[in-house]
């Protein structure tokens, strides 16, 4: 599902008509939209929120918009935390007049995430205050660890304020010496005696005497929710004095004790209304009319205690929606799961029935599970399924599906086989065959079994992924094929995918082309825009592959148009498909153009990518960085692509070691490459399969440059044995590497024609789609052979090009190689 955006907790707080002004705090928060953060810390009753919104209401703060954020315990996952913390940013400087510019929904946001939103602030440059109200109820280590990059890393025109009842994982310290820290603590928003006095007798009339006043202030330590609660009690009575003087304690033990003495105090209908409605995190009149089962009595009531002051704080403008102080709605509760244990379930119940009514299916859900109405909540996170789906929320699945009993899930065969779709999406394999097959043995039992089966054969398709069982996944995802219908567009795309991966693997590149593009047909269809784009990077893949380049760049150019509006970028995976369209520029060494994909790449972000974007950006960069002589920057980026290179289902043809070991060898650094070699265990005598192609290319290639006649002949022996399986594969673009490779070994041995004619199978396959890349990569020597043929025969403009660009190329710096400390394996 769509995350949950709950509009009122973007809303300012609104100022209290009857509040103490206090000047020396608001001195303090204006002080700390100079530095990074304002951290308001306390415990509950300290009247944090009431500070800040009086401090908002105060004239000069007209240059400043303001953010605000009132988080809950449904915030506690980090794509709906992100996406109302950039929905109040937006929130924010519209009210001002000012856009903001589109930030991608994250379905796992990381930290490339923030570095976006952080750039998308820097440029807008208006000043900002982002609030985040309540953040103790945030303890995701993910989001603690997001934010405080996010604070580090602020442009100077933001600032971040976070109240809270604990301090938040944060590099506090840091922060603190650089002097870009303000602290608000419970010793600075104590009410001062002079305070004290004047909220008791100027703000609330209570009329007591100076001595009774500082007695009060003293018994309760400045603790405003304490001396609220002391006021209710105290209205009305004629013993003031004696009332102070039974009063004693502090902490909890004052609130328990202030509270029943409010509690008591208030009519019947009163008290039963606040304790049945302690238990909404938000609420309105129709809600309240729900909730107690008095229908038209709610918008009176909370008017009634509006009146009163009875701690309800209003969640907009229009006073359609409340909730409780938090502390007195802490003590509500505790008083209702006391006095009415029995009469809860049936209280959420009828709430969560209001919110699926309502359309609030967050909500709702979340109170059929407080009731402990399993079969209730089931039935809604059903009704989520496709939503949860389509929008990748696992995490959010996950935590609702973990209080209901497994003797619920296997009843519902739908629940049990999506949760064991929302594990294997999060890496959690354990018992996911065992729910699967606890699924099955339900399913069996429909009348028509058929489209359960298909889901069931599908995340079994993954596991035997997972494992490596290429043969078991080909058989369960044929499986999904035969039982899904013909419109479950999910089950059949994801099963042509698998088979694409299957046949990719193999090498067989008809095939697998074949399944991905009815793949992203289905997702195109379905209107999964980021899929699509995904899909078609590794379609785009193979083609090129098939030396069919045109057709490649020409696919990556219409799913580019996809993922854009009217220019916006509108789907994840637009920034990986940049990259990949600067990879396949470079094949025909049009730097320029890679260049400027590379840099739109660059400007987009991690947050418009997919999960590989760090790796596949890194490498194209640094194909980039190599064809310009760059050799140490390629090598730099190549590095950070091995450290973000992410295992997944894609088989990985181009390992970035053999993409190292490949700059080494250009560089001269050959003990290097060699070290590499006998890392991975390759040698010349070795079966070939399509998955170690280009390891098997880059051992030739490291051969060649040992020179020896020895290592020449094996590099010839294993570059004869490529070509045949790669002619076999139809692998077109790779023949191209092999042939030049046994142009050059053919060279080193002395034999000119041999050496010719391998030149000329390799110019036959690159010319028509202009594929210039390869020759120039060989360097020199084959630039030179092929300026040789040029001039021996008449030559093509391509050919003439080749020597052209070739001969102009920047080396990257080379070393002597020492001799390798052991050879290479045999």
């Amino acid at each position: 599902m769509a995350v949950p955006l709950v509009s009122t907790k973007l809303n300012l707080p609104v100022p209290r008509p009857r509040v103490v002004s206090r000047p020396r705090l608001h001195d303090l928060l204006d002080r700390g939209l100079e530095s990074k953060l304002t951290l308001i810390s306390a415990p509950a009753g300290f009247g944090k929120t009431t500070l800040l919104a009086d401090w908002l209401a105060q004239p000069g703060h007209e240059a400043t918009s303001i953010a605000w954020l009132s988080l809950d315990e449904s915030d506690n996952e980090p794509s709906i935390f992100w996406s109302h913390l950039v929905a109040a940013v937006r929130t924010g400087y519209a009210k001002a007049g000012t856009a903001f510019p589109d930030v991608p929904a994250a379905m796992q946001p990381d930290q490339a995430v923030v570095a976006l939103l952080i750039n998308q602030l820097a440029a807008v440059e208006k000043s900002l205050a982002v609030v985040l109200d309540d953040f103790h109820l945030v303890d995701h280590k993910d989001i603690h660890g997001q934010l405080a990059f996010l604070v580090e890393h602020l442009p100077p025109n933001v600032h971040v304020v976070i109240n809270t009842r604990a301090d938040p994982a944060l590099p506090l310290a840091r922060l603190r010496v650089r002097g870009d820290l303000v602290e608000i603590r419970s010793t600075e928003l104590r009410f001062t005696a002079d305070e004290a006095v004047t909220y008791l007798n100027d703000v609330m009339h209570l009329g007591l005497s100076p001595a009774d006043a500082e007695r009060l202030e003293r018994k309760t330590e400045g603790w405003i929710a304490a001396l609220q609660l002391a006021v209710l009690s105290l209205e009305g009575r004629d013993d003031a004095a004696a009332f102070i003087d039974d009063f004693a304690g502090s902490g909890r033990f004052v609130v328990d004790y202030l509270v029943e003495e409010v509690l008591g105090r208030l009519a019947d209908d009163v008290r039963d209304f606040l304790m049945t409605t302690s238990v909404l995190r938000r609420m309105s009149a129709p809600l309240c009319d729900a909730v107690t089962g008095e229908p038209g009595s709610g918008r009176k009531m909370l008017d009634r205690l509006e009146r009163q002051n009875l701690f309800l704080v209003p969640l907009d403008d229009h006073r359609q929606w409340f909730r409780y102080h938090h502390l007195f709605a802490d003590v509500l509760r505790g008083h209702l799961s006391e006095t009415q244990t029995q009469a809860l379930p049936a209280i959420h119940r009828r709430a969560s029935i209001w919110f699926e009514a309502h359309g609030e299916r967050a909500e709702a859900i979340h109170h059929a599970l407080e009731a402990e109405d399993y079969e209730w909540a089931a039935d809604l996170i059903e009704r989520a399924i496709p939503e949860m789906r389509k929008h990748r929320h696992e995490a959010m699945f996950r935590a609702w599906m973990k209080p209901i009993p497994d003797a619920v899930v296997r009843k519902r065969p739908m629940l049990g086989i999506a949760y064991a779709g929302v594990l294997t999406s999060l890496g959690v394999f354990d018992s996911i065959e065992e729910r699967l097959t606890a699924a099955e043995a339900e399913v069996v039992k429909l009348p028509d079994p058929k489209p359960l089966l298909a889901h069931v054969e599908l995340y079994r398709t993954a596991l035997a992924q997972v494992r490596g069982d290429v043969e078991a996944a080909a058989g369960h995802a044929r499986r999904v094929l035969e039982l899904a219908p013909v419109d479950d567009h999910l089950a059949r795309a994801g099963a042509a995918g698998f088979l694409g991966i299957v046949s990719w693997t193999r090498g067989e590149l008809d095939e697998a082309a074949s399944f991905w593009t009815a793949c992203r047909d289905g997702l195109r269809d379905q209107g999964h825009r980021a899929d699509v784009q995904g899909t078609t990077i590794a379609l785009a893949d193979i083609r090129n592959s098939q030396g069919r380049l045109t057709e490649a760049l020409r696919l990556c150019e219409a799913a580019l148009s996809v993922a854009t509006d009217d220019g916006r970028p509108v789907a994840r995976g637009i920034a990986d498909m940049h990259s990949s369209l600067a990879f396949l520029h470079l094949e025909r060494n049009e730097r320029a153009m890679a260049r400027e994909h590379l840099d739109r790449c660059q400007e987009l972000g991690e947050g418009w990518g997919l999960a590989q974007y760090p790796y596949r950006s890194r490498v194209a960069r640094a194909r980039l960085d190599l064809a310009e002589g760059r050799g140490a920057e390629a090598l730099e980026h190549l590095q950070e692509a091995e450290r973000r290179y992410i295992s997944d289902f894609f088989p990985n043809v181009r390992p970035v070691p053999a993409l190292i070991a490949n700059v080494h060898i250009r560089m001269g650094r050959l003990d290097e490459a060699g070290q590499w070699a006998r890392a991975v265990g390759i040698g010349s005598e070795d079966s070939l399969s399509h998955l170690r192609e280009f390891e098997h290319k880059t051992l030739a290639r490291l051969l060649l440059a040992l020179g020896d006649a020895g290592s020449v002949d094996r590099a010839l022996g294993l570059v004869e044995r490529l070509a045949q399986a790669a002619a076999q594969g139809g692998r077109k673009r790779s023949l191209i590497d092999i042939h030049l490779l046994a142009a050059l070994a053919h060279k080193s041995r002395h034999d000119s024609p041999a050496a010719v004619d391998a030149l000329r199978r390799a110019i036959a396959l690159a010319e028509p789609e202009r594929v210039c890349r390869p020759f120039i990569d060989e360097g020199a020597g084959l630039v030179g052979l092929v300026g040789q043929l040029s001039r021996r025969e008449a030559s093509s403009t391509f050919v003439r090009s080749i020597v052209l660009t070739g001969s102009g190329v920047i080396e990257p710096a080379r070393r002597e190689h020492p001799e390798l400390i052991e050879p290479l394996s045999e």
